[in-house]
């Protein structure tokens, strides 16, 4: 199937929110926290990339997307110079990266676009009676804090979901956390053993905090 670009607005430095629409369906359907795959031809060759849906599945055909350039890449620069009405081919959602059934508290640790799929599991799941929800969101400096308004909202809006942002570089001006998000799994986990976590973005990230739980 092919996916048709509707609008794609920077939010960081050289990170963009896609809109894409699915025209040959009437309601485009995944859960929270899969991913769609692209395919472009490029010199003859043709590339797939996984990308994690960043919206909530909705009555409609539309899903989003949260990337950022990579300049040696195949596929993010061809993406980045799609304009409106421009078309790319898609697979069908898929992957296992979901909440589990029955749901449990859960903290989700996201690093740079990481953020994706905790975006669309938190805009589908949270509301009043849901599950509690930690987010701890590490960037390297504040203009990178994607959807912050968002997060923002949704912690004024429901006490059960905590915003952990952090940032590597902060300037003076930040008054929030900083560092890594390793050095705040502790105030993230408490001495809790009952939650689940979920773990997205850079590799050295992920198989740190992964040893670290494990510990």
């Amino acid at each position: 199937m092919q996916a048709k670009l509707i609008e794609s607005t920077e939010i960081a430095p050289e990170v963009r929110h896609f809109v894409f629409e699915v025209p040959e369906v009437e309601k485009f359907t995944f859960v929270p926290g899969q991913f769609v795959s692209m395919n472009q031809v490029i010199n003859g060759k043709k590339i797939t990339r996984a990308y994690s849906l960043a919206s909530a599945p909705s009555e409609t055909n539309r899903f989003e997307l949260c990337l950022n350039l990579v300049h040696e890449g195949l596929l993010s620069p061809r993406l980045f110079e799609m304009q409106p009405g421009e078309r790319v081919e898609i697979r069908p959602p898929l992957g296992m990266f979901v909440l589990r059934n029955p749901p449990r508290d859960t903290i989700f640790i996201a690093t740079g676009t990481g953020i994706a799929p905790f975006r669309s599991i938190l805009k589908a799941q949270l509301n009043a009676s849901s599950q509690a929800f930690t987010l701890v969101f590490g960037v390297r400096h504040e203009s990178h804090v994607m959807y912050r308004a968002e997060f923002e909202e949704m912690a004024r809006e429901f006490p059960h979901f905590r915003f952990m942002p952090t940032l590597s570089r902060p300037t003076e001006s930040w008054t929030g956390r900083s560092g890594h998000v390793q050095a705040h799994l502790q105030e993230a986990i408490g001495e809790r053993r009952d939650v689940d976590v979920f773990l997205c973005g850079l590799k050295l990230m992920v198989d740190d905090v992964r040893n670290i739980l494990k510990e």
